[in-house]
């Protein structure tokens, strides 16, 4: 049971980040009437710190803390593929989001989805664009709910049985009404605490845990132990595997929704370059986290069967003091709140957006697109918990698995169609059928692996950048067909060039390409 140090400190970065979303609605008020761009985007305000701790918490979620020491904990250096994934995350950040973020601006786009129908003048690729999204985005959701259960069980703080699932609702319940009311302004505030709270928690506990096991030798010599000594290091059969998996997980990212929305919220273009060089910092820490997967076998720390995530919680629970222990647990629930918040808002955002308001009442005002925005975030929201709690942990990995894959089928539509707008949109509805097929067969194939071998050597490589390629393929051949048999395509109407040349954008979003 956790001690009555370790629980109040808890409460307390609990308390503070519930404070901080009931002042969210005094962060930049813009006055003006209800929209959806002022709900879900901040009216498009954010600054360079405001975005930098919002991207920077979106992205780097409380499962990815997780269970990247878990990874090393029970597989050794390849878990440290994120490290590189992390990294090549940022230059791809300063070119797209501030690219998108010029075109979404000078176009009144609040979701990619907007922008691949105005791209490409195509309704049903901007829908299967945005259920992709939303198709992925759910079982993440669900995935930061698992990060909150497993560390505090592990630390003593869930309670077991109907107590502790209680504890989680309450979390999300307050969550949800933050949301509901302040949009996306609500895990803006929130993020601030949490990267403070995440940077000083691990830096201190980093440091104790190094001290306490005798330094960086010690933990990689325990940790070598545990492991046997390769795998500390990758063979060369890993490397295809390490590499494809960081380059596509890295392309993937860039493409969920979550992710695009708050981007979408920073003030500029400038603004969002900033933010994508001063990125790497976040890296840093995940790689501490890693690091302390290792101390954990070093430590002799026995994770439950299949549990290897609450490798950390359980070091930190039995090496540190009980108010920071509190601290730590805190900062990890409060980043998983973060970016579930921003998930189900994108979700949301998207529904209304591509489906609601294009299918279902094009006519519908701005005031009932919010109002309809909310009820669906409180679905999402709902839906998650319901999952969490009626399906397996590891059916909610096996779906977030997919859904990384699934995700990476649309970067033709969105990020090729940024540079060019030659691909056919029929040829692009075409290649993501094929790169869905194709990413789901061989992640089912191989019992729910991302990893897949080809041929009879030991070539294993990313599901989803093998399916990206075919879809690629498919998309090029097929535009080349269409284009041969005449077939005529939608209207663009974003102004950006049919060719793959790169123009420089002023500054502000005020002025079209």
């Amino acid at each position: 049971m956790a001690d009555g140090t370790m629980t109040a400190t808890f409460l307390a970065v609990i308390g503070g980040a519930s404070l901080l979303a009931v002042t969210a609605r005094r962060l930049r008020p813009s006055g003006r009437l209800p929209s959806l761009e002022g709900w879900a985007l901040a009216d498009r305000s954010l600054g360079p710190v405001w975005t930098w701790f919002l991207l920077g918490g979106t992205i780097f979620t409380a499962y990815t803390f997780t269970a990247v020491p878990g990874l090393a904990y029970g597989n050794g250096a390849a878990a440290f593929f994120a490290v590189p994934y992390t990294v090549i995350v940022s230059p791809l950040a300063f070119v797209l989001l501030s690219r998108l973020w010029t075109v979404a601006r000078a176009h009144g786009y609040i979701t990619v989805a907007d922008f691949v129908r105005g791209r490409y003048g195509s309704p049903p690729l901007a829908l299967v664009v945005a259920l992709t999204g939303i198709l992925a985005t759910m079982p993440y959701l669900a995935l930061q709910l698992l990060g909150i259960r497993a560390v505090l069980t592990a630390g003593g703080v869930y309670p077991r049985g109907a107590a502790g699932d209680l504890v989680m609702v309450a979390l999300f319940a307050g969550l949800a009404v933050a949301t509901y009311r302040h949009g996306l302004r609500a895990p803006t505030v929130i993020s601030a605490l949490k990267a403070v709270a995440v940077f000083v928690s691990l830096t201190a506990v980093t440091w104790l845990v190094l001290e306490r096991l005798g330094g960086p030798g010690a933990v990689f010599d325990g940790a070598a132990r545990r492991l046997g000594g390769d795998a500390l290091a990758l063979t060369p059969a890993q490397q295809p595997a390490y590499a494809t998996l960081a380059l596509g997980s890295a392309l993937a990212l860039m493409m969920y929704p979550h992710v695009l929305t708050a981007g979408f919220a920073a003030d500029g273009p400038r603004t969002l370059r900033k933010v994508s060089v001063a990125l790497p910092a976040w890296t840093g820490l995940l790689a501490l986290f890693g690091v302390l997967g290792f101390a954990a076998l070093a430590a002799g720390v026995r994770a439950p069967k299949g549990g290897a995530e609450a490798a950390v919680p359980m070091l930190v629970d039995r090496l540190m003091p009980g108010p920071l222990a509190g601290l730590v647990f805190g900062a990890i629930t409060v980043g998983a709140l973060v970016p579930a918040a921003v998930m189900s808002i994108a979700a949301a955002t998207s529904f209304v957006r591509n489906v609601y308001v294009e299918y279902v009442h094009p006519t519908a005002t701005p005031k009932r697109q919010v109002r309809i925005a909310k009820a669906v975030s409180l679905i999402a929201k709902a839906g998650a918990v319901t999952f969490v709690f009626g399906l397996r942990d590891q059916d909610a990995i096996n779906l977030q698995l997919l859904g990384g894959v699934w995700i990476l089928q649309i970067f033709p539509a969105v990020a090729v169609g940024l540079f060019t707008g030659r691909l056919h949109p029929r040829a692009l509805l075409a290649g993501w059928g094929v790169g869905m097929a194709a990413g789901t067969y061989l992640v089912v194939r191989e019992g729910f692996s991302s990893i897949v071998g080809f041929g009879s050597g030991p070539l294993e490589i990313y599901a989803g950048l093998a399916a990206l390629l075919l879809n690629l393929i498919v998309a090029v051949a097929g535009t080349a067909v269409l284009e041969r048999l005449g077939v005529p395509r939608g209207a663009d109407l974003t102004d950006l060039p049919s060719r793959l040349t790169v123009r420089r954008r002023p500054e502000t979003g005020a002025n079209q390409q």
